[in-house]
Formats: C-alpha cells, sequence, structure tokens
C-alpha cells in the first residue's frame, strides 16, 4: 500500500508539468503564420477553361501561358503586317490577372526596330487580349488573387 502511495505521488510529481500551457498572444500567432506565409506563390494559377483538366500545377502554368501566347499570336497573324526588314525578336509582356480575371497589361517591351516596323504593334497586342475567353484567376488559400506574370511571344514577320 505504501509503494502504491509513493507511486501515485511521484505520478502526481512528474504529471503537473503536462498541465503547463504555453501562452501566447494573436499578435504572436498572427507573426508567425505571416513568417511561414510564402507571398510569391499561389495555390493554383490563372487559367482557362482548356486548362482545367490539368492536376499539376506546373502544367496548367504552362497551359495558361502557352494558350494566352498562342491568341495573341493567332491574333496578330489575321492583321496584314507588312515590312521592310525581316524581324525575329521577342517582345516581354508584363501584365496583371486581377482577382476578377481581368487582364491588363502593365507593360509591353519592344525592340525599337519592332516599333519602327509595326508602328501599332502595341494597339495590336491590346485588341488581341480584348479577345480573350474568361480567365479564371489565382487562388491563394481558397480565396482568388491577383497575380503578375512576364510573358515572352515570338515575333518572326519576314
Amino acid at each position: 500500500m505504501k509503494q502504491l502511495a509513493v507511486f501515485l505521488l511521484f505520478l502526481g510529481l512528474v504529471s503537473c508539468q503536462h498541465f503547463n500551457v504555453k501562452k501566447t498572444t494573436p499578435e504572436a500567432i498572427l507573426i508567425e503564420e505571416l513568417n511561414t506565409f510564402k507571398w510569391n506563390e499561389v495555390d493554383s494559377y490563372p487559367s482557362f477553361s482548356l486548362c482545367d483538366t490539368l492536376q499539376n500545377k506546373v502544367e496548367k502554368k504552362d497551359c495558361f501561358e502557352s494558350t494566352l501566347a498562342n491568341h495573341i499570336l493567332t491574333e496578330l497573324q489575321k492583321e496584314p503586317i507588312v515590312v521592310t526588314k525581316d524581324i525575329k525578336d521577342t517582345i516581354m509582356l508584363s501584365f496583371l490577372v486581377s482577382k476578377t480575371g481581368t487582364l491588363s497589361i502593365n507593360s509591353i517591351d519592344l525592340n525599337p526596330v519592332i516599333v519602327e516596323e509595326i508602328p501599332n504593334i502595341e494597339v495590336l497586342i491590346i485588341e488581341s487580349l480584348n479577345t480573350l475567353t474568361q480567365i479564371f484567376p489565382a487562388i491563394k488559400r481558397g480565396q482568388q488573387v491577383k497575380t503578375q506574370f512576364k510573358l515572352p511571344i515570338i515575333l518572326q514577320v519576314n
């Protein structure tokens, strides 16, 4: 009996450590969460309905970018572009996809030769984006978020 009492006393003293609760504040939880939060990554990239069947995040991003680039090139090919010099250059588009899926161009980096040969190239690119199908915005933690992209467009005109 004496051994049982000593054992229970020992168990009671040792188990008191398990009742110690670490106190934390909401601010500490917020700071810890913000430090682990990856601001430059999204759970799901913007996409077109064509890309919805893909499950892999990287494949969805590639599908979005290639669909967008192909659409721009297809629309540019519809326009009669006459040049005096052969052009093979890259146009760098910087754009934003809003929380609602609206695409807006931040900047278009053009070579001066392209501007000289095709003065209305910026207008043609902007008009081509106006004919896009619906874009589904990026998702981060279940919320629709805006995302920025840079997209190279290889322009080849003979």
